[in-house]
């Protein structure tokens, strides 16, 4: 996972949890600064370097011009999602090969691999069709980063030709009342982008995910 302020205190510069609505919602703005510079992957010195720029800058005394080096950042952040995707590609190796050989699964030409857990009895789905599944999705590692029961326990639903093409691909090889499991390289996921701070550049996925029913072209998603 990138690092998000690692090293750094749980509380506040003073070691203390944040207790007013104030104070909380100062702290907020730390967590989504964190959030922010998450893909450039910072060591704990590195952070430290940010803290003191932030302190540098409050007090009117920035040890360099912002113009000069503020266009360098994006720069930064290219060269650091490239090292790290590709970090994340090297450790999935192994996992993929060891998913492949499982008994019941299959890998296809774009590098999916789709095995079945629960046999359905009805209509497999098109690309066009919008679905209604549960679902929980992992990194290689089991960390779960997204599921339907987070989102208040209800299924999702969505038209199948607007999610990754993992899930395009993937979730029409399911009958409804079916269950499967993807595996998607990032190839087929997000890319070397990622979605961070919850899913890295590079990474490989892990879909469980259930067919509840196919749904009118016109059914709104929840």
């Amino acid at each position: 996972m990138p690092a998000v302020f690692v090293g750094c205190s749980t509380g506040t510069t003073t070691g203390k949890a944040p207790v007013t609505d104030e104070e909380k919602t100062i702290y907020a703005v730390g967590l989504s600064l964190s959030q922010n510079i998450a893909p450039l992957s910072l060591t704990p010195a590195e952070i430290e370097i940010v803290k003191q720029a932030m302190s540098d800058a409050a007090a009117g005394k920035p040890a360099i011009k912002i113009e000069e080096w503020g266009p360098k950042i994006g720069e930064l952040a290219r060269a650091r999602e490239g090292k790290m995707a590709e970090g994340e590609k090297s450790k999935a190796t192994a996992y993929l090969a060891k998913a492949a050989a499982e008994p019941g699964a299959v890998k296809t030409a774009s590098g999916l691999i789709y095995k079945e857990l629960a046999a359905g009895t009805g209509p497999m789905p098109a690309a066009t069709d919008m679905v209604q599944v549960n679902y929980k999705g992992s990194l290689i590692d089991g960390t779960e980063f997204d599921s339907s029961a987070k989102h208040g326990g209800q299924p999702a639903e969505f038209p199948l030709n607007q999610v990754i093409p993992c899930w395009t691909e993937g979730v029409q090889k399911v009958k409804v009342g079916g269950k499967a499991q993807l595996v998607c390289p990032s190839d087929i996921a997000y890319g070397d982008s990622g979605r961070p701070p919850t899913i890295p550049g590079g990474a490989t996925l892990v879909f469980e995910v259930e067919l509840l029913k196919l749904l009118k072209p016109d059914a709104k998603q929840k």
